[in-house]
């Protein structure tokens, strides 16, 4: 997911409706980069699954920490389906027509956002195969877990993550705006130590298309044209003095 914010070392995820099932439904995008500020490991989707900063963080303001609203999962492992194995062709075509090249303008994916996503760090590689959520009470966690075995990693070493999928959660499930680690008592080992080294940012609207921007864009154009011809007539018409 390319922007201007991802210049800097932070690491993002991006959710989004899905847009073939968007009541069920969300498109989650990871990209970025960041540096290990401690050593750890990330766990497999079949290790316990209560927090740890090893492989997963808590969340600051806004609405005091919590990113889920309703059907909030316990210390749950949820699956991460493949975007491009699974029935969902809109998701999937808007995706691969967000490559460069692919005709797509507005929001534009590396062709690396396609494939599985995956976490590197240091020189070792993972599958993220599944999201960890707590719904707590003073303040949601959130975290990844890996395929195959425990990702170790140590300090210092340089760490990203890139690629798309699909879970079977509702956006309504989640309050939506941008949320960003707590730093000291809330940032996961695998990213540097300040507010926002790991950054969440929900969507209430589907990717935007290009041709809607182009769209609302007339909409305007033409309203504006139509009311300064209004007000042009009227000017005509008032009888001067």
């Amino acid at each position: 997911f390319v922007s201007l914010e991802q210049s800097q070392a932070q690491l993002f995820i991006h959710v989004y409706p899905s847009q073939d099932n968007p009541t069920s439904q969300t498109l989650w995008i990871f990209s970025g980069t960041s540096t290990a500020r401690l050593f750890g490991s990330i766990r497999t989707s079949i290790s316990s699954t209560p927090l740890s900063n090893r492989d997963s963080w808590w969340f600051g303001t806004p609405n005091s920490g919590n990113i889920l609203q309703a059907n909030g999962p316990t210390n749950s492992n949820i699956s991460l389906s493949s975007l491009f194995s699974s029935a969902n062709t809109a998701d999937r075509n808007s995706g691969l027509s967000r490559i460069p090249g692919g005709g797509k303008t507005n929001i534009t994916f590396a062709a690396s956002a396609t494939n599985t996503l995956r976490i590197v760090i240091g020189s070792g590689s993972r599958t993220i195969s599944h999201l960890f959520l707590d719904d707590a009470s003073n303040r949601d966690d959130m975290g990844i877990r890996v395929s195959g075995s425990s990702l170790s990693y140590s300090s210092g070493n340089s760490s990203a993550w890139v690629g798309s999928r699909i879970i079977n959660k509702a956006i309504g499930d989640f309050f939506t705006g941008t949320f960003n680690n707590r730093a000291a008592v809330g940032d996961p080992n695998f990213a540097a130590r300040s507010n926002g080294a790991v950054r969440l940012v929900i969507n209430s609207q589907i990717i935007p298309e290009p041709e809607e921007y182009a769209l609302i864009f007339g909409l305007f154009a033409l309203g504006f044209v139509i009311l300064r011809r209004h007000w042009q007539k009227k000017r005509q018409q008032t009888p001067t003095s």
